[in-house]
């Protein structure tokens, strides 16, 4: 087996949501205290705002970890892990131009995991390019599914 998602998603899961929630709690306690001491709140959207990004932030869904097992990948999050048949998958979305690059595979059957799994892309060096590792991935998707017709 090999690995086939970033080896970054422990930051982008663990380090990252600590980092994010933490200057969004600086700056609306910030507006708070300045709006204490001179008496002028600030407006609405300064409050709004941070709670959406706070709610971006812990939407991100991405499993742990994803590794090619030849005819399946196998899927770990958290202690949970599972072994998806490539000919259960139905499609692959692949995002190259956002931090880490995504990949969602939308499945035949729901997983312990839901009916999509999304994971960091491993990164590239040309990040606008597309991933041959994912490009190759698609092109083993499809073939196990022409040779279960």
């Amino acid at each position: 087996m090999h690995r086939i998602s970033s080896k970054t998603t422990f930051v982008y899961k663990r380090l990252f949501p600590i980092f994010w929630f933490g200057i969004l709690l600086l700056v609306s306690l910030g507006g708070s205290v300045s709006g204490l001491k001179t008496g002028q709140f600030p407006p609405v959207p300064f409050f709004v705002i941070p709670a959406i990004m706070a709610v971006f932030g812990y939407l991100f869904d991405l499993v742990d970890e994803v590794w090619d097992a030849g005819d399946a990948l196998v899927v770990r999050n958290r202690n949970q892990e599972e072994r998806i048949s490539l000919s259960d998958i139905i499609n692959v979305s692949y995002t190259p131009l956002i931090n880490p690059p995504r990949v969602t595979l939308s499945l035949r059957r729901s997983s312990i995991f839901g009916d999509k799994i999304s994971f960091g892309a491993p990164v590239r060096f040309m990040p606008f390019s597309t991933s041959p590792v994912i490009d190759e991935l698609i092109q083993r998707i499809d073939a196990a599914r022409r040779r279960g017709r």
